[in-house]
């Protein structure tokens, strides 16, 4: 796709996708790149809390978007990796594991099935009893039937992520254009650049629709085809004394699902509701109970925890909950966005899709289950 006439790439959005893909444009494409974001790194990526999950999030009904997931996580240590020597800031990518636990019975067999799924596809989980749940993770509650222990699920500290990627494609070169895109434009068969809320109009040969919920209101053709989800998150810190997990901790608590994300700081982020509210990014004070009631029905210590943050993000969620990468609309019109509950987790896979993408004119393989196009019925 990259030939003599394209000169200039313009990337909308700088959450994690916007941010990952320019770096890995910068570094591989002979153009001049441009992220358009009036505070990169601030929506909600760096909302979410981290985690690298494609298996404990794994639905029998989504073997396409499981074999993404597993894809992009078995790509994430060498992008931490290039990362951290490319910005030289640490992203905070953690190894430590996942434990899926039960708190009723029917909750353990539920983990039965998810271990018999994932045993079926190939992965690894081994269930455990309580004694050795405990013997684990010391903090977890007494009532805590029964769990499932997923090594190869991973996190990440996503606004260490973020800084270190605003560096390292300031380091590629990636130009940065503090203002927010109100349309992208085109001649009617190709795109001509981006329009900005302050008048301006940037010019490009290529733009990357990268704004998340936003992508649906940046050109017709991606209209209807994203839609915003909210989730809600509490960050904690733990006070001097306290025993605190060491692995990522998963639930379900009255129907209600619920994980707890540690960081080697100290901190403990915890999440996360979901529902349709549109753009509403407040925070409601039931949200904030129901997640802190759960929390601590997996770990009663987060009674001695600091309570030091409350806030809502929007993901990006598709018709078919999988995202939506590569060529959309006129020439040049390119989407990365749509990434629901996976955005971070799927940087690395998504960031390499639209590169690959942009240097040999055609989706790689290994992202064709999320092309763009699948959802196009009208061209202009």
């Amino acid at each position: 796709m990259i030939d003599v006439a394209t000169r200039r790439i313009a990337v909308v959005g700088g959450g994690v996708i916007g941010l990952a893909c320019a770096w890995r444009i910068a570094q591989r494409v002979p153009c001049e790149v441009t992220l358009i974001d009036p505070d990169p790194g601030a929506g909600a990526s760096a909302v979410g809390a981290g985690m690298l999950a494609p298996l404990t999030e794994a639905h029998p009904t989504e073997p396409d978007l499981l074999e993404l997931a597993l894809d992009s996580a078995a790509r994430f240590p060498a992008f931490a990796a290039d990362l951290a020597a490319a910005s030289g800031l640490d992203p905070g990518y953690e190894t430590a594991g996942t434990l899926a636990v039960a708190l009723t019975a029917d909750d353990r067999a539920a983990l039965g099935v998810l271990a018999g799924h994932l045993a079926a596809a190939g992965r690894d989980t081994e269930l455990l009893g309580s004694r050795a749940l405990r013997n684990l993770e010391p903090a977890l509650a007494p009532g805590v039937r029964g769990g499932l222990r997923v090594d190869g699920d991973h996190s990440v500290d996503n606004r260490a992520l973020l800084r270190s990627l605003r560096r390292a494609a300031d380091r590629a070169g990636v130009r940065f254009v503090a203002d927010q895109a109100l349309a992208i434009t085109d001649s009617g068969d190709r795109v001509t650049g981006v329009r900005l809320v302050g008048g301006a109009h940037q010019r490009a040969d290529v733009v990357v629709a990268a704004a998340g919920c936003w992508s649906a209101g940046l050109h017709p053709a991606a209209a209807g085809l994203i839609r915003p989800v909210k989730g809600e998150i509490i960050r904690l810190r733990a006070r001097a004394g306290v025993v605190r997990p060491q692995r990522t901790l998963r639930a379900t608590v009255d129907g209600r699902s619920v994980y707890l994300v540690p960081r080697s700081s100290g901190e403990l982020v915890v999440g996360a509701t979901q529902y349709e509210a549109g753009f509403d990014t407040s925070v409601s004070a039931g949200a904030v109970h129901a997640l802190l009631s759960d929390a601590r029905a997996v770990l009663p210590g987060i009674d001695e925890y600091e309570l030091t943050e409350a806030r809502a993000g929007l993901r990006p969620g598709s018709r078919d909950n999988a995202p939506l990468i590569g060529p959309i609309g006129p020439a040049g019109l390119v989407a990365a966005t749509g990434h629901h509950r996976n955005g971070i987790l799927l940087a690395p896979v998504t960031a390499d899709a639209i590169t690959d993408f942009l240097i040999d004119g055609h989706l790689p393989r290994f992202a064709e289950a999320a092309a763009a196009a699948r959802f196009q019925t009208v061209r202009r």
